[in-house]
């Protein structure tokens, strides 16, 4: 993991005394709402629909038992005792007092973390894959380049006022676990016939009010000019990017305004002034960044322990989880664990500070201390030993995060809502709830396979429901809560955006709705086939004619 420097602690610590003294005075009444409104932002602190909500970075999803101790004494002690993983890989704490959030902040630093552009028109948290540096199927870890590129865009002057919030993704496996496709920027690693690392570059992906699938503007940046060719693509953004309305304000309008070409030419350009100059990546540069994630002190194992064996053959629900929540591990006798946040009746990411605790417990007994937030909502344990996994499956059944369901129905991404969200339309975790009760059966579940449901409260698209095989979208019809149904839309390697099939529906219509869903799926799939790909295949019209023949 990455470590602090001098300067680094310096700039944190003299951010929060900084924002200590702002809110010192905003409390005083010497400054007004509106002049505190972007010194509060810059810190991560929004005003929510019932009180102030900090957003804490955690870069590229990385962080340790020690900074997770301190996330639950925060939540312990300045919160309601829970916090909130989010789809950035960062962590919410939704019910903090304002006079607090400098104590917070300031505890946060002495545990290496911060607040600073989890919010604003900035860089925001680059974020990458989860299982970056142990996945089985990993070209290159990732994590380096995410480093490099946080240390280039935190307090970056030029790009601090930005026309809009911009977002990196970092893929470094042969599948994009990334979502890089749908980031202001997203930076697939790959190698060249002559075995050189370097990048393909996305521009211009994204959800929100106008989703879209980001466009290809290079197909191999030699990994020494990645800073120089993302100071060329913030420029031209900056430049040209629209202030006069902040819908149409993100990069992937400019880029459709300019077409993908014009586009391209104008980076082009203006990278001629910027390449081979003092951003240039040496090679010393790179080494120092790569030797902060190195790999820990594995021990040689042998594969299929006795212990794991054993218990596989004794427990059927021990291996259903061992299917659906471990993952392939590039070092034989490891696996990586996934540590559901979606049990039945929690809203999805929530976690108490007792579970943060036992978490940070777990990570330290069977592995190296370390954990990992993921886009999908669920923490991560990346380096488990196989002969310990049964273990670990029992403990984490204790305190709940054992729930078999990753890349299932019930496993969804969800945002907050309008139970706490100020911009929401619409609640989006009672939907959520009323999906994982209507399909609690592990069995069904399990026969459905993979399917990815996505629900948003809201046309800002947090809970990236556009790309949910099923999405949910929450929609305000004359002051009542409606849900709009997508269908289609998907991440990785063929990233797509989902269509709406028709009108919406009320609250209490969507578990039946789903149920109708899954039903032609059921009818209709191959052998096989998983739930996007016979979408894929059929089209959407058998869906539209079950869902609203009786409906109407």
């Amino acid at each position: 993991m990455y470590r602090y420097n001098e300067v680094d602690a310096r700039i944190v610590g003299e951010r929060v005394a900084q924002f200590r003294d702002q809110t010192r005075r905003f409390l005083a009444g010497e400054l007004s709402e509106e002049e505190f409104r972007p010194l509060r932002l810059m810190n991560g602190l929004y005003i929510q629909r019932h009180a102030p909500m900090l957003r804490v970075a955690i870069p590229y999803g990385h962080f340790s038992s020690h900074q997770m101790r301190k996330l639950a004494h925060i939540a312990r002690t300045y919160d309601k005792g829970y916090a909130h993983f989010t789809t950035r890989q960062n962590v919410q704490f939704n019910w903090p007092a304002l006079e607090n959030v400098p104590d917070i902040l300031a505890e946060l630093a002495d545990v290496e973390m911060h607040a600073i552009q989890t919010s604003g028109n900035c860089v925001r948290n680059t974020t990458t894959d989860a299982f970056a540096g142990v996945a089985a199927d990993e070209l290159l870890d990732p994590r380096p380049w995410c480093e490099i590129i946080r240390q280039w865009s935190t307090l970056h002057p030029e790009f601090a006022y930005l026309p809009r919030k911009f977002k990196i993704a970092v893929s470094g496996s042969l599948e994009d676990r990334a979502a890089t496709w749908v980031h202001d920027i997203g930076l697939q690693v790959v190698r060249n016939a002559d075995g050189e690392v370097g990048f393909r570059v996305l521009v211009g992906g994204g959800l929100g009010r106008t989703p879209v699938i980001g466009e290809q503007v290079r197909e191999f940046l030699p990994g020494e000019h990645l800073l120089t060719y993302l100071d060329a693509v913030l420029r031209v953004y900056n430049r040209f990017g629209r202030r006069d309305n902040k819908y149409k304000a993100r990069i992937k309008i400019l880029v459709k305004a300019m077409t993908v070409e014009g586009f391209a030419a104008k980076v082009e350009d203006e990278w001629q002034h910027l390449k081979d100059g003092a951003a240039t990546l040496r090679a010393q540069d790179i080494a120092h960044f790569a030797s902060f994630f190195t790999a820990p002190a594995y021990e040689v194992l042998p594969p299929h322990p006795v212990e794991l064996t054993a218990a596989m053959d004794a427990q059927p629900a021990f291996v259903r989880w061992l299917e659906r929540n471990t993952r392939a591990h590039r070092q034989p006798g490891y696996r990586a664990v996934v540590l559901s946040l979606k049990k039945t009746g929690v809203p999805p990411g929530d976690i108490t500070a007792e579970q943060m605790d036992a978490v940070a417990g777990m990570a330290e007994r069977f592995g190296f201390g370390e954990i990992r937030a993921a886009h999908e909502q669920n923490l991560i344990l990346p380096d488990v030993r196989e002969q310990d996994l049964f273990a670990l499956w029992t403990l984490a059944r204790e305190w709940g995060f054992a729930t078999p369901n990753i890349g299932l129905l019930t496993d969804m991404i969800c945002c907050p809502g309008g139970d706490f969200c100020g911009l929401a339309n619409a609640k989006s975790i009672p939907v959520a709830e009323a999906i994982q009760r209507r399909f609690d059966d592990l069995d069904y579940l399990h026969d459905l396979g993979e399917i990815d449901c996505n629900l948003s409260g809201c046309i800002n698209a947090c809970g990236h429901h556009h790309i949910g095989h099923i999405g949910i979208l929450g929609v305000d019809k004359n002051g009542e809560e409606w849900y709009q149904i997508t269908l289609g839309g998907s991440q990785g390697n063929l990233a797509s955006l989902g269509k709406v099939i028709g009108p919406s529906f009320a609250q209490a219509d969507i578990p039946e709705v789903f149920e109708k869903i899954l039903g032609v799926y059921i009818a209709r799939r191959q052998a096989g086939e998983r739930f996007i790909e016979t979408v894929r295949r059929i089209g959407l019209v058998p869906f539209k004619e079950s869902v609203y023949a009786q409906h109407h």
